[in-house]
């Protein structure tokens, strides 16, 4: 008793940022306990970015032979060098130099667990951009930047993306929300929840912006080439010559293996600024303490990268523009629900939710978690990505299992729609 009533001084000083208990990952593991246990139907899961779940999404056999040809070989057992392997810092650079129109070294290259160690990086390090420090966030967007924000007690500000203009950054806003502290402004594309992609008339006029402001631009890529509309992906390292850009990027989502986290941090900086401003020394200051991909995983990365051959990526868009074709057209038939935009890109689409044409469902949240119930569908509330009463629907899953969702979904609609209830 004396020491449960005695002043301990390990005493948080303040409460979290609510964002911390909104992460996606929470919400949909509410939403699951929701399940009805008698119901004997398979689940859907329309809430979750990872296929790899599907055979139909299994990764390529070339990338599976270089994680067992690398844990085979026995030469990759030790630890990894600090920063990662030269080879496979080399490996992605060269890769993804074949989209620019400049080539990068294997030193503008950092290797993290997944995209989400490559957030929690850069952000750590603009901590130390000093007090009143602040970065410009989309709504909606991926609330991993809220939560890493708030740990590294960065200020975030949002500014809306606008689906009227396939959901593009309204630079209105970025430019009125931005003062002396602002330190960056973060895109992704192609995009998560919206699906969208952006022109490169849209990207050079971010960069512009940035430039103006005098801020870098964080461009999470981590869907990169998950392209299956009008517009192809261009990275936003081809405008650094105009704003210092900071790609982050895995293989997780175009190589379908989330799981393996396998990441990169890149800078895009011809000019030198990220390194004037020293903020390249506080990232390689903080990876070096920090956990890099296991070692047999960067040592497969140069044979992965070079021997996936282009069917693969070809088979696997494929299969998302048959998805989003079938998602999308099921939901024009449930009038409560709209889709301001095709998607175009990543495995998402964001649809708005009108709570006028329901019965007894007061938010977004009420809606998914009744669906649950009701119908073993999990869909994730747009509250968790910074859009109250819209639903953020994963496609990215086995076809028929997708047409059963949608009908599930549509059947839901039905039953809970004004003047069906008895």
């Amino acid at each position: 008793m004396e020491n449960a009533s005695r002043k301990w001084r390990f005493q948080v000083d303040s409460e979290p940022n609510k964002s911390i208990n909104l992460s996606i990952y929470a919400v949909l593991d509410m939403i699951r306990q929701s399940l009805d246990k008698n119901d004997q139907r398979i689940v859907v899961p329309l809430g979750y970015g990872d296929p790899s779940i599907f055979p139909c999404y299994h990764t390529d056999v070339a990338a599976e032979d270089a994680i067992a040809d690398a844990v085979r070989s026995a030469k990759f057992n030790s630890y990894s060098p600090s920063l990662g392997m030269p080879e496979a810092r080399r490996a992605v650079a060269v890769h993804l130099s074949r989209d620019l129109p400049y080539s990068l070294s294997a030193d503008d290259v950092y290797l993290t667990a997944g995209c989400v160690q490559g957030i929690q990086t850069v952000l750590t390090a603009l901590s130390f951009c000093g007090p009143g420090a602040n970065v410009l966030l989309p709504r909606p967007g991926f609330p991993i930047y809220e939560m890493r924000a708030d740990f590294a007690h960065i200020e975030t500000r949002h500014f809306n993306l606008l689906p009227e203009r396939n959901w593009e950054v309204d630079l209105d806003a970025v430019e009125a929300l931005a003062d002396e502290r602002t330190v960056a402004l973060v895109i992704i594309n192609p995009g998560n929840p919206c699906g969208s992609v952006y022109s490169r008339e849209h990207l050079q006029k971010i960069a512009e912006t940035a430039s103006k402001l005098g801020i870098m631009v964080i461009s999470d890529e981590v869907y990169a080439n998950l392209t299956f509309g009008c517009n192809p992906f261009v990275p936003m390292g081809a405008f650094s010559s105009i704003a210092p850009v900071v790609t982050l990027g895995s293989i997780s989502k175009k190589w379908v293996v989330p799981g393996w986290r396998f990441g990169w941090i890149v800078l895009n900086d011809p000019h030198g600024i990220l390194h004037q401003s020293r903020i390249v020394e506080r990232i390689k200051s903080y990876i070096t303490f920090t956990m890099v991909p296991a070692t047999f995983i960067q040592a497969a990365i140069p044979q992965i990268l070079e021997t996936t051959k282009d069917d693969f990526f070809s088979r696997i868009n494929y299969m998302l523009r048959e998805a989003v074709d079938t998602c999308y057209e099921g939901v024009q038939e449930i009038p409560c629900i709209t889709c301001p935009k095709k998607p175009e890109g990543s495995m998402f689409m964001i649809v708005k939710l009108d709570l006028s044409l329901l019965e007894g469902i007061e938010d977004d949240c009420e809606f998914c978690v009744q669906l649950a119930k009701e119908e073993s569908v999990i869909i994730l509330p747009g509250a968790a990505v910074g859009l109250k009463n819209w639903l953020r629907i994963s496609f990215a899953i086995d076809i028929e299992a997708l047409k059963e969702g949608i009908r599930r979904l549509k059947a839901f609609c039905q039953r809970h729609g004004r003047g069906t209830q008895a």
